[in-house]
């Protein structure tokens, strides 16, 4: 029998899939990076899809659909001479040991990780406000939930409620909002979109 295959194998074997594609195939070979971004969004979309409702079959196809995007656009970049697969696992590689001294370094874990991470981050990147580096393109709801978290991990004060809450009043408070704003001929997602730019502005006119 001959070696078994290894998971470096298969992902070499998806490098060079990928290759002939971009080679062979007219439609991959007239895509950009800018042409598959509703895809990469779409696979995303299906993970999540898979991970709450589906199998763990479904979940290793659609995380393939997924790895799929991330060759892809490695790909399209190699031509560039931009970066290449290697580069971007290089970096990943990287960035996860430089943040987990704790693991990597013998250092003592932190009493809170999250704030530690985003305080190494924030050195790594030299941002200068807790909102850098949050997606403009994040769907509002996730948008604001990551604003949130930055502002509480920074220590920003925010005017908000913080009384503990489970998943289906926030599910059920969620939807009845929601329900209201339709009632009252209101776009909800836009009427959040304009209470968190305020608060937004708010955190940054602190310099914060």
């Amino acid at each position: 029998m001959g070696a078994s295959v290894t998971a470096d194998d298969e992902l070499r074997r998806l490098v060079a899939v990928m290759h002939a594609l971009r080679q062979g195939c007219p439609w991959d070979m007239q895509q950009t990076h800018s042409s598959l971004l509703h895809y990469l969004v779409e696979e995303a979309a299906e993970v999540v899809d898979a991970v709450e409702t589906g199998t763990d079959d479904d979940l290793c196809e659609e995380l393939g659909d997924l790895l799929l995007q991330i060759a892809f656009h490695a790909e399209i970049a190699s031509e560039r001479d931009a970066f290449t697969i290697d580069d971007v696992a290089r970096g990943i590689n990287d960035k996860l040991v430089a943040r987990h001294p704790h693991v990597f370094a013998g250092e003592e874990a932190p009493d809170d990780l999250n704030a530690t991470w985003e305080q190494r981050k924030k050195a790594e990147k030299n941002r200068t406000s807790s909102l850098d580096g949050i997606p403009v393109s994040l769907p509002v709801l996730a948008r604001a939930n990551k604003v949130l978290m930055r502002a509480r991990t920074h220590d920003v004060p925010v005017d908000l409620p913080t009384e503990p809450i489970d998943e289906a009043a926030v599910g059920a408070g969620l939807l009845a909002l929601a329900s209201r704003a339709q009632a009252s001929g209101i776009d909800p997602e836009q009427a959040l979109r304009a209470a968190l730019r305020d608060l937004e502005a708010s955190i940054r006119a602190e310099g914060l």
